[in-house]
């Protein structure tokens, strides 16, 4: 079908006061030599779009740009369907809001945005959805209260699941504790946790089956499609689902690592696990002879917010000790009750909680440092602290001496004890982690810079899920060993597609938050299967329906795109030849960024469709002293903190010129030397702020640009060219009042090395 390039120029919101409409408009039908283009006063309104829509059905257009607004605005309203591709040049957020109007500068970039929206669209196509056979059952891995309510929600929602549980019942921890936390005003009183009737409620649901246990062992294929092994004593089960709910939980961290609190040296220092269970099971006593209690210790963060044990805080420690507060209250009226802790955490409503266990003047609550738990003489356990609220140290003798120990998530076999240049310990309420210095080439996924595998790697995880991914069994791993993939943004979702974490394998949390979660799984799991089943994308480009397509007989086996790929979407045969996973595809484009041949592409996003951009954009020459810097954005932070300072009209460099990118990590370098080569002084690329917390939504998109950057230097070189001339930015979404500066200062170095001397060649 033949292109036709429709440009819609809106005037409204000011845009009309800003810049000369009609020399855009000469340019767009000039030197775009787009087909038509229109101007209108308000291009939002009913009448606008009945334009566009008129030239659609009459002049044959299949290209629209329009020129006004930013694409986070009015979406649906120039949504044209599937054949017409569409556009969004925001002249309203990046010329008119954010440049002095009327101003020669300004009119020239209107009209550059204008050549690179028509050279845009002119070099792609309209996605087709790769629809396939698919199955919308949903795998639920673990039977605790997450799992089980994860497994409700879902089969309420009319979808069948399956439960798989290790363990010869349902219930998890649940089964396992006496008493749970205040759920309901005035959240005083301890409650049951309501697993009994949560199993006869799953029992009694014939969307959901059972296998009790049974353990996972093999998981293959992609979301949609996912081919599922489980064992048993019976022998295996063949499954295919659309996506996997996993909800494993956590295990206590070793209390036999924490000798420094005493732990080993007496029976009567015991866990907090343990007291759950002698609560449960005929009332708690003194393990070294059986005999009632008249004193009792509570140790908090026993190895939780300790560089040398568990860095992270466990969130729910400090009220289980509460708990077992009233535990040992309700058998012990008269006993004598410490608790010494770093910082006593119960949030929320658990504050009132936390009020009612200080109402009792028996209970004694100190701020301390443990520098001794030993076994006295007389039989009791002395516990020494130092640095208290009282202002001097103080030793304290008990009957018992509980460790309130931490919660380490399913996913690690081993605990993870970080080295100290890997990251602190959370001590006040923070953790900071170390920097990373860049190389030149992008470590493989689970692979620190130096080649070494990182701690919390896939492969040292535990094998639940056992999955068939070329970089691991099981759930890749971020800060801490917890399987998240963007937790700022996105709990719940993982760097395995349609694989869901819930509860807490997912982050340190209490049963009612784990509920919660469930829920939150479950509904992504849905979403996950119905996306896939029409060809579209889940988080975070939902919706999109392109695939990333290979010129494989062009392909050279250098294994990039495979290692580089943070969701394992890409495999390799024999030969090392790469084979898509295309339901597994987040559209991130990463692959195409690091592919040196470039040989991958998507229909509507491309190696060619930004070397088109670039090449659209008019380079004055030297002698008119008008530089030209070309900024690559990522769309998911950096554009839209860039829109927040247009909306605070907040001025910035009109020699400026913004190419937004899927993701910084989907950077290809030629774009880089296809701009210097074009004449551009300077390219500065602005990307999610990468690190520990993973800001990036594509998880490693930023790393990967900024790793990929020694490869530019080598390029510069060999253009003998300043390697002042580009620069990478970290950008939160929250930095826009940032950003403006970011480019001025860039701009002052520019100026301090030059004009490119490849102007005009």
């Amino acid at each position: 079908m033949e292109t036709k390039v429709g440009v819609y120029i809106c005037k409204g919101c000011n845009l009309g006061k800003s810049f000369d409409c009609e020399k855009v408009a000469k340019v767009a039908t000039g030197e775009a030599k787009a087909e038509i283009c229109r101007e209108h006063d308000i291009l939002c309104s009913s009448e606008g779009v009945a334009l566009i829509q008129n030239d659609i059905k009459n002049e044959g257009i299949n290209r629209v740009v329009v020129a006004a607004c930013s694409q986070r605005v009015f979406p649906e309203l120039f949504d044209f369907g599937p054949n017409i591709l569409v556009d969004r040049t925001p002249l309203r957020e990046q010329v008119a809001w954010c440049h002095p109007a009327n101003d020669e500068d300004t009119q020239m970039l209107a009209e550059d945005y204008i050549r690179m929206g028509v050279a845009k669209l002119r070099a792609t196509a309209p996605p087709t959805p790769l629809i396939e056979e698919t199955s919308k059952d949903i795998l639920v891995v673990g039977g605790g209260m997450t799992g089980m309510t994860a497994a409700k929600a879902a089969a309420t929602a009319g979808y069948k699941v399956i439960i798989v549980e290790k363990e010869d019942r349902l219930g998890g921890w649940a089964t396992k504790f006496k008493k749970v936390f205040p759920k309901h005003p005035p959240y005083k009183d301890l409650e049951d946790s309501g697993y009994e009737t949560l199993i006869s409620e799953i029992e009694a649901n014939e969307g959901i089956t059972v296998h009790l246990s049974t353990e996972v062992e093999r998981t293959s294929g992609q979301p949609g499609q996912l081919a599922v092994t489980l064992k048993n004593g019976q022998g295996t089960t063949e499954l295919t689902v659309g996506s996997i709910i996993q909800a494993t939980g956590f295990r206590p961290y070793d209390a036999t690592k924490l000798t420094h609190l005493g732990y080993g040296s007496s029976p009567d220092i015991v866990t907090n696990i343990t007291i759950e269970e002698m609560a449960q099971n005929g009332g708690i006593k003194r393990p070294s002879d059986g005999k009632p209690i008249d004193s009792i210790a509570f140790i908090q963060c026993a190895g939780s917010r300790d560089q040398d044990h568990l860095p992270y805080c466990s969130a729910v420690c400090c009220r289980v000790s509460l708990k077992q507060v009233k535990y040992v209250r309700e058998q012990y009226p008269d006993a004598k009750i410490y608790v010494i802790y770093k910082d006593l955490r119960s949030p929320a409503q658990f504050e009132r909680f936390y009020a009612s266990v200080q109402d009792d003047e028996g209970v004694f609550f100190t701020k301390g440092e443990i520098v001794g738990v030993t076994k006295d003489t007389d039989g009791k356990i002395a516990v020494d602290v130092e640095e208290t609220l009282l202002g001097e140290d103080i030793r304290i003798k008990a009957d018992m001496v509980v460790l309130a120990t931490g919660m380490v998530p399913s996913t690690q076999v081993d605990d993870p004890i970080p080295t100290n240049t890997e990251v602190e310990a959370e001590t006040d309420g923070e953790a900071e982690a170390e920097g990373e210095d860049a190389t030149e080439s992008a470590p493989a996924e689970g692979e620190t810079a130096d080649g070494k595998k990182e701690a919390e790697s896939a492969e040292k995880g535990a094998m639940i899920l056992n999955l068939t991914y070329r970089q691991g069994t099981d759930l890749p791993t971020l800060k801490y060993g917890f399987p998240d993939s963007h937790f700022i943004c996105f709990p719940y979702e993982t760097r395995r597609t349609g694989i869901y974490a819930a509860g807490a394998v997912r982050a340190p949390m209490d049963l009612a938050s784990s509920v919660n979660d469930a829920y939150g799984a479950a509904f992504k799991s849905i979403q996950a299967v119905e996306a896939i089943a029409q060809g579209k994308a889940v988080h975070p480009r939902a919706g999109d329906t392109s695939t990333p397509e290979f010129a494989l007989q062009r392909c050279t086996q250098c294994k990039r795109c495979t290692e580089e790929c943070p969701f394992g979407a890409i495999d390799e045969d024999e030969k090392g030849t790469p084979e898509l996973n295309p339901l597994r595809c987040r559209r991130c484009g990463i692959c195409m960024g690091a592919c040196p041949e470039r040989i991958i592409s998507f229909a509507n996003y491309s190696i060619n469709m930004v070397s088109s951009m670039i090449k659209a954009i008019d380079v004055p020459d030297e002698f008119e002293e008008k530089p030209r810097i070309l900024a690559f954005v990522c769309e998911n932070d950096a554009l839209p903190a860039l829109e927040q300072a247009a909306r605070k009209r907040m001025q910035y460099n009109a020699m400026i010129r913004i190419i937004p990118l899927r993701c910084l990590g989907s950077i290809n370098t030629v774009w880089i030397s296809d701009a210097l080569a074009s004449g551009f002084d300077g390219v500065i690329l602005l990307g999610c702020a990468k690190g520990d917390d993973y800001q990036c939504h594509f998880v490693r998109g930023s790393e990967l640009a900024d790793y990929r950057m020694g490869n530019v230097q080598e390029k510069l070189k060999q253009l003998v060219l300043e390697e002042e001339r580009v620069e990478v930015h970290d950008v939160a979404i929250t930095d826009g009042e940032k950003i403006p500066k970011i480019f001025d200062d860039f701009l002052e170095v520019i100026e301090t090395v030059g004009p490119n001397p490849y102007k005009g060649m």
